[in-house]
């Protein structure tokens, strides 16, 4: 049997077949330049920080809200929900709204959610926050797929693409870090609100640096559930939801977790998160070089063996510190790489397809900061990473069975 691109295609040349759109569709000008992919990194950046914000603020927020640990990680579960319900939602409601005008829309919603989040008296008024931020976070991710390629031309378009979703590893290195030092300096009230403000100013950035951006095709229903038909679409779907709650029910609960088991002071969890997030920008790249397929039981098996060990070598700072730098390099490619999957295996349908993709990818993280809560709550914050050891490790029997069946 001939086998699949899955198997043969490295991530990163995934994104040359994003190349092929009519000259009509680039809407690129000299003048903007460069200016618009730097504006979506940014944007990019952004998203990824507010989202994980409360991984570095879990701590000082459960005691600030009077609630436990695990109930603090619902910020988490809240927004990855409504970020699930909203990135295939909103492609049916949004018709053919200029996708700019959206953008600039959802970015000044980020920025009311921050804000709000930075004044909450209460845990209900910080929930509702977060809820504003879901449909915040669902449409920019739905929208920033695929959005390297109408705003650069036809050969930019893979160093475009890799510059936009360089975001994520950068807020990895930086933005969680700094949020965990900001409220280690002055609150996590504050932390929140920075990224607030930082929301509000990327809105004008991206009015000014976007060119109008109308829908290549309206999304329906119809082709959601086609995709939905394609074999490894279900599979790569099921490895996102695998490895993906699998690390979210640990790394929602890190700083408790390394505070609890290692005994590390509030001044080093940002020092650690920051080491994490340079590990994690190497994986985004090592992962990108590699096929698909390969890339996905690379990130499988590098979360398990890291969460397998932390109960046996976590319990000092320098065990801790390797198995972090483990775990970072693992699942930093897990973005680019779930991409490439999905690409593959349904490169006619890229929006639709998207659409399901961060669906799942954001019900995921949900998923896995709840599951992780009620372990913290009921059994112990230092047993969580039993989660990611066991889901991880299936994801790689489900690489294995799957190339297998494709020859």
């Amino acid at each position: 049997m001939t086998t699949s691109p899955l198997f043969r295609t490295p991530a990163r040349a995934l994104t040359g077949h994003m190349t092929t759109i009519c000259a009509d569709q680039l809407t690129t000008t000299d003048t903007r330049g460069w200016a618009a992919p730097v504006t979506m990194a940014a944007t990019v950046f952004t998203v990824v920080t507010a989202e994980m914000m409360p991984v570095g603020l879990l701590t000082p927020v459960s005691g600030s809200l009077q609630v436990t640990e695990g109930t603090a990680g619902l910020t988490l579960t809240v927004t990855g929900v409504v970020s699930a319900l909203a990135a295939p939602v909103l492609p049916l409601i949004l018709g053919r709204l200029d996708r700019r005008l959206v953008l600039v829309a959802l970015m000044l919603l980020l920025g009311v959610a921050g804000l709000l989040s930075g004044v909450a008296p209460t845990f209900t008024v910080l929930m509702i926050a977060r809820v504003l931020m879901g449909i915040s976070l669902g449409g920019v991710w739905l929208l920033t797929v695929g959005l390297a390629r109408r705003v650069v031309p036809p050969h930019a378009v893979g160093p475009a693409t890799s510059l936009i979703f360089s975001g994520i590893g950068i807020a990895s290195v930086l933005g969680i870090p700094a949020g965990a030092y900001v409220g280690d300096l002055v609150g996590w009230r504050w932390a929140f609100a920075a990224v607030g403000l930082l929301s509000l100013a990327l809105a004008g950035a991206l009015w000014m640096f976007l060119p109008s951006l109308a829908p290549e095709k309206a999304v329906r229903a119809a082709d959601v559930l086609e995709v939905l038909k394609i074999k490894q679409v279900r599979v790569g779907l099921l490895l996102v939801g695998l490895v993906v709650t699998g690390h979210f029910s640990a790394y929602t609960y890190v700083r408790p977790l390394l505070e609890q088991q290692a005994h590390v002071t509030p001044a080093l969890v940002g020092t650690l998160l920051l080491a994490y997030g340079v590990a994690g920008v190497l994986g985004n790249f090592l992962s990108g070089a590699l096929r698909p397929a390969r890339a996905m039981a690379f990130i499988a098996a590098g979360i398990a063996v890291a969460t397998i060990a932390m109960p046996f070598l976590g319990a000092t700072l320098a065990g801790s510190l390797v198995l972090l730098m483990i775990w970072g390099l693992a699942y930093g490619g897990t973005s680019v790489s779930t991409q490439a999957w999905g690409h593959a295996a349904a490169p006619n349908a890229p929006e639709a397809s998207s659409a399901v993709l961060v669906g799942v990818y954001n019900g995921s993280i949900a998923l896995g900061a709840f599951t992780g809560g009620q372990v913290a709550d009921h059994v112990g914050t230092t047993t969580v990473t039993w989660l990611p050891a066991i889901l991880a490790t299936a994801a790689v029997v489900v690489v294995l069975a799957n190339r297998r069946q494709r020859g």
